[in-house]
């Protein structure tokens, strides 16, 4: 059954039921932990050679071999952070495989974040780490005291985060592997794949009616079982009256968009879709297969490879390669004979074969496919709002607190969806019960496109295990996709879930076309205005609504702030606030008898104080989140000036302190402290005052530091010693408390708060 002896436990295809975090037990967070570890794995058996582990399947993304092993790392990761664990099990695995991409545009070129040429691992050291992880949490499950509730305080919500991480990545490692070539891959035992047909057919795609009503959007912060960041708290939203499918659009409804020749039509696609469509010249779906040799879009050496190849080498793409030796080990190297498969104008790419085109499933597309297609229709068209999603569920409760409330904990969720790997692919749209109201497919079978960009719940935060999680993707860039899709399990699909991707990025996502009947009532839809710029394609008359981010650290794109940054750090001489830090460091390291060689400057904003360290030592790190600040440092750095005006005409110059020396000083945007920021001997935080989750950035600084060395925390806004002790006094220890006066460009006084610690 493992050829390739990547199972480090036993072989799992099925599903099992989340846990109450109110009255779980240790045999049964084992239990859970054991699937979800289990069937990431066993998902990675349909890969048919070790090859295809180090082959990239989206040149936007990273070889498979990386997906194997993150959600390991994760898990250990985030149990250092909760303190279940003490030291690294393989830093250098742990750094490698800590992060993966989210590229910033559809037409990024193949810059992996580890560049095109890095030299993986051997996957028998790779499946070793995940042994010695497995191996690991049994010991931090069997040796962890058990408080119930299990809440975010506690302990315990590490490892539940790597629970839903891990089935998370079941999920989007699936769609890179159906993306590879097909002879890299082999049907695995029981892959249960779902009919082409039910019953009679799906018949009309019926408009339903759906009245005005008021939905409730989020979850409880006190229900008993996992969530993300983004799915709290609760709130209350106004839908005004809508019309839509009843099913997702299915392959046989976006037949007719395709033949019309819509992929070339330019008054169908948003600017952003049209861009898109152009660059990757695609005419249909990319996991529809056709016999004209469109290009896939993989990485690497597969740069030019095309599964729409039937009938060019006088066989189809769909047979398995030859490296799959029958049905003795419990895997299966034939497709259903079709005489007729090369006269067929598309037949279907699932995650392991290429079958006939199933026309009564949904068919999947990215968010721009889904948008042109609703304007196709009809003027009056769109995709549904997250909102409306929430009107055509139904409700399973009273309780708001009741684990009934969420229909991923009945008994017969995979009677009333396809999800949670009931199957191994799409079902028709019409197989599953409707809801009360009349809508399939409502969740499960696939994720649907939403009208709304991601963004937070309002008063949402952050966790500290996992800080940059969903706030990066508050951006404007990200729109929601719900209800999840067959192979989604765990807290995907859930009622509560809520997920995004970049509009061009391919999941197993579908859409169903809405229309409103009120065009005179705000559309409840969510869009970012703080970031980018959204292009508003909606249909004529309809009214909506721009919000701002609730990352509130992206305000600080704001142009206004980047100057008011390039003021204060730069302008003004006497009393300079970061030349004076600068000093206070010196002194401090060389009070604990340290040589400074190596310095990190958290929050290093424009860049002022990496320069100002870099006379001090050989080698400075500037991290900041912010890319404005991070440019414009980089520019200072490069030209040895910067300018930029003012919104009344008004230019500010600015220049290279003097006496620095720029080459020691490297400048990064990264949205927290990965472990490849590692071994300073003087770490200053000073950008404490803008991010959104104090404690997830605090508690790296314990790891960062060498031993005795220097950490340095500055706050204009009054932090101090009472905020930090309780999160870094485990493993630093105050040395000084101090306040610092310094001098405003206004010429006003002011005065900063400055602590200074040192490592234990």
């Amino acid at each position: 059954m493992d050829p390739l002896n990547i199972l480090t436990g036993k072989y799992s295809l099925r599903s099992i039921k989340p846990l109450d975090l109110n009255s779980c037990t240790k045999e049964q967070i084992l239990e859970y932990f054991e699937n979800s570890f289990s069937i990431n794995e066993s998902l990675f058996t349909t890969l048919a050679s070790e090859d295809a582990f180090y082959k990239c399947p989206d040149r936007l993304r990273l070889p498979l071999i990386f997906y194997y092993t993150h959600t390991a790392v994760v898990y250990w990761n985030k149990m250092m952070l909760a303190g279940l664990v003490e030291g690294r099990l393989d830093l250098y695995f742990e750094t490698m495989f800590e992060t993966g991409v989210d590229e910033q545009s559809w037409d990024d070129t193949e810059n992996y974040r580890m560049g095109g040429s890095f030299k993986w691992p051997p996957l028998a050291d790779v499946v070793e780490y995940r042994r010695k992880v497995r191996n690991s949490i049994h010991k931090v499950i069997s040796d962890t005291p058990l408080q119930l509730p299990i809440n975010m305080d506690s302990p315990w919500w590490a490892l539940f985060m790597g629970f839903a991480h891990e089935r998370i990545h079941i999920d989007t490692s699936s769609v890179l592997i159906q993306q590879l070539p097909i002879h890299f891959l082999r049907l695995p035992h029981d892959w249960r794949v779902g009919p082409s047909s039910h019953g009679d057919g799906m018949g009309e795609n019926k408009m339903i009616t759906v009245p005005e009503c008021e939905v409730t959007i989020g979850k409880p912060y006190n229900f008993p079982s996992y969530g993300w960041d983004n799915e709290y708290p609760e709130c209350v939203r106004k839908v005004p009256a809508f019309e839509a499918t009843q099913y997702m659009i299915t392959n046989k409804e976006f037949l007719e968009f395709v033949e019309s020749g819509c992929y070339g039509k330019k008054q169908y696609w948003s600017m952003e879709g049209w861009q898109w469509r152009n660059f990757r010249k695609v005419n249909h779906p990319i996991f529809w297969v056709c016999t004209k040799g469109c290009v896939s879009n993989c990485g690497g050496v597969l740069a030019g490879y095309t599964h729409c190849d039937r009938g060019r080498n006088g066989q189809t793409s769909g047979r398995h390669g030859s490296n799959t030796t029958g049905t003795s080990n419990g895997y299966s190297n034939s497709l259903p004979e079709n005489n007729n498969e090369n006269d067929e104008e598309y037949r279907l790419r699932t995650m392991c074969e290429e079958i006939a085109m199933p026309w009564d499933w949904p068919v999947t597309v990215n968010y721009h496919e889904s948008k042109a297609y609703a304007k196709w229709k009809g003027p009056q068209y769109r995709i549904m709002t997250e909102a409306e999603h929430h009107a055509i569920r139904d409700k399973n409760a009273s309780d708001r607190l009741d684990l009934s409330r969420d229909h991923l904990f009945h008994n017969d969720l995979k009677k009333k969806f396809n999800g949670n790997l009931a199957f191994a692919t799409c079902t028709p749209v019409n197989m599953y019960p409707p809801s009360k109201s009349g809508f399939y497919d409502v969740f499960g079978n696939l994720w649907e496109w939403m009208e709304d960009n991601f963004n937070g719940l309002p008063s949402s935060g952050s966790h500290y295990l996992y800080d940059d999680f969903s706030t990066p993707t508050y951006d404007g860039r990200h729109n929601v996709i719900l209800g999840g899709c067959w192979i989604s399990t765990g807290d995907e699909m859930s009622c509560f879930g809520r997920y995004s991707f970049r509009r061009h990025f391919y999941q197993h996502s579908g859409f169903r076309v809405v229309r409103s009947l009120e065009l005179d009532a705000t559309l409840p839809v969510t869009l970012i205005s703080t970031v980018t710029d959204n292009e508003t394609c909606f249909p004529m008359g309809t009214k909506v609504e721009m919000v701002p981010t609730t990352n509130t650290q992206f305000q600080y794109e704001a142009h206004s702030y980047l100057t008011e940054f390039l003021q204060d750090d730069y302008t003004a001489t006497d009393g300079n606030l970061l030349t004076e830090v600068a000093k206070v460091c010196k002194e401090a390291v060389q009070a604990r008898g340290g040589a400074l060689s190596r310095a990190l400057d958290l929050g290093c904003g424009c860049g002022k104080l990496s320069f100002e360290l870099s006379k001090l030592t050989t080698e400075v790190v500037g991290i900041d989140y912010c890319e404005s600040f991070v440019k414009a440092a980089q520019k200072i750095q490069q030209d040895g000036s910067y300018k930029t005006m003012l919104p009344d005409g008004k230019v500010i110059a600015v220049e290279l302190p003097e006496g620095t020396n720029p080459s020691r000083v490297t400048l990064k945007q990264l949205t927290w402290v990965p472990n490849e920021i590692l071994d300073f001997d003087l770490v200053v935080m000073q950008g404490i005052d803008r991010v959104m989750n104090m404690k997830a950035w605090l508690l790296r600084l314990c790891e960062v530091i060498i031993p005795n060395g220097v950490v340095v925390i500055l706050s204009k806004k009054g932090y101090g010693v009472k905020d930090f002790q309780p999160i870094i006094g485990r493993c630093l220890e105050l040395t000084e408390d101090r306040e610092i006066p310094y001098t405003r460009p206004s010429g006003n006084m002011d005065v900063a708060t400055l602590t200074i610690w040192h490592r234990k």
